[in-house]
């Protein structure tokens, strides 16, 4: 199956708008969300085009295709609007590795994950892929409000590959390939 996986979309239309696009256009199967799906949060600057309203509305159509995760930024109220489901953590098998997904405003990445094969998390805006003991820790950066001049970017996760891409481009900004079990 192919995932695309993203973070930290804070309300921002038009990169929904983007990201909805790569998603149809390149036949994903799944939509996954990371977090901070509607608000922009006190730390952050307001999106260029921050439209929450019109967000819930784009997403709201995708609701068997999407998996979410609860962010920092999300509230009880963004739950009540969103016709799926919002997750604070979730552990399931993506593409025949155990994956673990959450936001990451809590992530230890000294936690022994036993048996898990992948973390996926945002919260940091910075995408990174990296390996601590036997686990990777990938991170698809922010869609929306990207720091360390980053490019907004999401993830393409298919069969044993996953590659960080940018929003804007479509550059391949980092890749890995995890060897299968």
């Amino acid at each position: 199956m192919k995932y695309l996986i993203f973070s930290d979309s804070h309300g921002d239309l038009k990169s929904i708008i983007k990201i909805l696009s790569i998603f149809d256009n390149n036949k994903y199967d799944y939509l996954i969300h990371l977090g901070d799906v509607l608000y922009h949060g006190p730390r952050n600057d307001l999106p260029n085009s921050y439209s929450p309203k019109e967000v819930i509305k784009c997403l709201n159509k995708y609701t068997d295709k999407i998996i979410c995760i609860k962010g920092n930024c999300d509230a009880e109220v963004d739950e009540m609007v969103l016709s799926f489901k919002i997750k604070k953590k979730i552990d399931l098998d993506i593409n025949g590795f155990h994956s673990h997904l959450e936001h990451g405003h809590h992530l230890n990445k000294n936690k022994i994950f036993n048996d898990t094969d992948i973390v996926f998390y945002g919260h940091t805006h910075v995408s990174k892929i990296e390996k601590i003991n036997n686990t990777y820790f990938i991170n698809p950066g922010s869609i929306s409000i990207p720091k360390e001049n980053q490019s907004p970017s999401f993830i393409c996760f298919k069969d044993n590959k996953i590659q960080i891409i940018s929003l804007l481009s479509d550059e391949i900004i980092q890749e890995v390939t995890i060897p299968n079990k």
